[in-house]
């Protein structure tokens, strides 16, 4: 048997259950980079995935904390909506992945990670991406560090806006 070892993801399965949202602490926080925050706009901001699935894995989220798209104001989604496609075109130009996964999990039983508080996530995705080592291995291969991903889609999102 072949041991593959990914020691950064053991922070995320031995993580306690944070007290508070961690979106509306970034938000709070005037740490933009040690928070990953790639854009702040007036009703959203656009954070790295600290445990993403690809590189320039982000999320964008509201500053107010609600957990469904029916509690959240009308200026707010339509800001999310053009910041996801401000992110669809900066993870594009500084990427150059072959397509891209756009999603909402609403609610624990769906899936959400932080389920009282809504944030869409974008995903640059590039054929054969997904192998064994996620099926069986439960281990992604991030090739790049956050601060340099921070760095690269941190620009490439100020030339796309």
């Amino acid at each position: 048997m072949d041991w593959l070892w990914s020691p950064w993801r053991y922070q995320y399965l031995r993580k306690e259950a944070e007290p508070d949202c961690f979106f509306c602490t970034a938000a709070a926080e005037n740490r933009d980079a040690e928070n990953l925050i790639v854009h702040r706009g007036k009703y959203n901001l656009v954070i790295l995935n600290r445990y993403p699935y690809t590189s320039g894995h982000l999320m964008v989220a509201p500053y107010e904390h609600v957990a469904t798209l029916g509690a959240a104001r009308a200026e707010t989604l339509a800001e999310m909506m053009a910041l996801v496609r401000t992110a669809e075109a900066a993870l594009g130009a500084a990427y150059t992945p072959k397509g891209f996964n756009l999603g909402m999990n609403i609610g624990e039983a769906a899936g959400a990670g932080v389920a009282g508080h809504i944030h869409m996530h974008v995903l640059p995705r590039w054929s054969g991406d997904v192998n064994f080592m996620t099926t069986v291995g439960e281990t992604r291969i991030i090739p790049e560090e956050l601060s340099v991903t921070l760095e690269k889609v941190t620009k490439a999102f100020r030339a796309a806006s």
